[in-house]
């Protein structure tokens, strides 16, 4: 059996040139003045500055970790659509998806770009539509990050289960993408970001489909579900029996045909968990490097981040479901992704 290829499917660019920052700051401060504020094409970053970020961050990284591939997004963080208006969002998210897709071009061997959406509270999700469908057919985008909470920590939105998204959901089938479910910025003290809003809404997002029908009206949706699914392989239990008292069908048939996760976990026994509780079949290789947990673990000498080290010495795993891991779920669940590797001859 040849080796996998290593497809990190959690990659956000937090490593952006300074110049990005600025312009957002000054877009921020004239919200109230929006003739006042910085236009798209007032921002200016150049190809070397762009091949200067990526080359002493995420690209040496890889190579020193032994990773291929990264599926590479906007900064979550930065994507704060509870900000401004629609057209604030707009904008924004135009500006950070052509950063990417800038970056791919650079780098085509090391990056495929993910889009972010231009989501803002109260407004009609069909209004993203149009960035969605652009990012696929213009940047060769292979998947969404889709925001459950645009309101930044205070939840106002309807649950995934509801209409309110179908218009999302239409075209996510429409064009075979799938969606990794993740958060931005938390503005309500109570939930610290990366901490307690990023695992918050993967437990909640699970948990609304759980309560729902969604997949019988969208069979073939394919949800991500990042930082490996916060709190649902702990309380893998708890699922089950919620489920079964709802007069669900077994998770297994309910939902992980279209449920799937991320290996974002930053210890040993966590990913230990995470393989022995959740079928490998939907588990996807990812680090979300240069993220939320940058530094190193003092326990064992090397960074939280460095997942392939779980892979590789988990007990549990057998080569062929390291495969899975690496490489084959991630081109099952990013067909987009599988096409092109496949027209290069991967």
């Amino acid at each position: 059996m040849k080796p996998p290829m290593i497809i990190d499917c959690h990659g956000h660019y937090t490593t952006a040139p300074k110049a990005l920052e600025t312009w957002r700051n000054a877009q921020i401060a004239n919200l109230n003045t929006p003739h006042l504020g910085p236009k798209v094409a007032d921002l200016k970053i150049s190809d070397d500055e762009l091949r200067e970020s990526i080359e002493t961050n995420q690209l040496r990284l890889m190579k020193e970790r032994g990773s291929d591939l990264t599926l590479f997004s906007p900064r979550a963080s930065f994507m704060a659509h509870h900000i401004g208006d629609f057209q604030v969002s707009s904008k924004w998210a135009g500006i950070c998806n052509e950063l990417c897709y800038r970056v791919s071009q650079l780098f085509p061997e090391s990056f495929v770009p993910v889009a972010m959406l231009p989501q803002s509270p109260g407004v009609d999700p069909a209004t993203c539509i149009s960035e969605l469908e652009r990012c696929i057919r213009e940047f060769g985008n292979v998947g969404i990050n889709l925001n459950p909470d645009p309101s930044g920590g205070h939840w106002t939105s309807p649950a995934l289960s509801d209409k309110h998204w179908y218009p999302i959901y239409e075209k996510m089938v429409e064009h075979n993408i799938p969606a990794m479910v993740h958060v931005s910025t938390s503005c309500n003290s109570c939930f610290h970001t990366t901490g307690a809003h990023y695992l918050n809404a993967d437990t909640t997002a699970f948990m609304q489909c759980l309560t729902s029908d969604l997949f019988k009206d969208f069979p073939t949706l394919r949800f991500l579900i990042p930082h490996g699914g916060g709190a649902v392989p702990y309380h893998w239990g708890r699922f089950r029996g919620l489920a079964q008292e709802l007069k669900k069908p077994l998770l297994q048939e309910h939902l992980l045909k279209n449920i799937f996760f991320d290996t974002c976990v930053y210890h040993q026994p966590g990913i230990d968990l995470l393989t022995k509780v959740i079928p490998v079949d939907n588990i996807l290789f990812a680090s979300e490097m240069i993220g939320a947990v940058r530094g190193i673990d003092p326990e064992t000498g090397y960074y939280f981040d460095d997942t392939k080290r779980y892979i590789q010495a988990s007990s549990i795993l057998n080569d062929e479901q390291r495969y899975k891991i690496y490489e084959g779920n991630t081109r099952r669940v990013f067909p987009l992704l599988d096409a092109k590797l496949k027209a290069k001859g991967l």
